[in-house]
């Protein structure tokens, strides 16, 4: 049959189902955004949240460690500003600023068993 466009009759049945294949094109897309951010994103905020609520949470005399790797005595704090007073040896004090400490060391007590090796 004879078309005014040349457009056969099946494609022109096609386009009016177009709504909902763009629908299922997208659906995959979508989730993997929320495979992703179940996975991903999600985590790291929470694992950033810590790091905050810990930094602001250092003390005087909390050992601590940087992101170089080096163990200090926290001696001073400064509110309200970035830098914390360190000392790394007996009588020597550098200047940390709070985003470089990657994580408290907490005493163990003496009484408590060490964590299992392997479990």
């Amino acid at each position: 049959m004879w078309t005014p466009f040349g457009i056969s009759t099946a494609y022109a049945q096609d386009a009016a189902a177009g709504g909902a294949g763009i629908v299922m094109q997208l659906l995959p897309l979508v989730l993997i955004f929320v495979v992703f951010y179940f996975l991903l994103i999600r985590p790291q905020q929470k694992k950033m949240k810590e790091h905050r609520e810990m930094l602001s949470a250092i003390k005087r005399n909390d050992r601590v460690v940087t992101a170089g790797g080096i163990v200090a005595t926290i001696t001073k704090v400064k509110e309200g500003s970035d830098e914390i007073e360190a000392e790394i040896a007996p009588n020597v004090r550098v200047t940390l600023v709070r985003g470089t400490i990657t994580s408290v060391i907490r005493p163990q007590a003496a009484n408590d068993e060490p964590a299992a090796k392997g479990a």
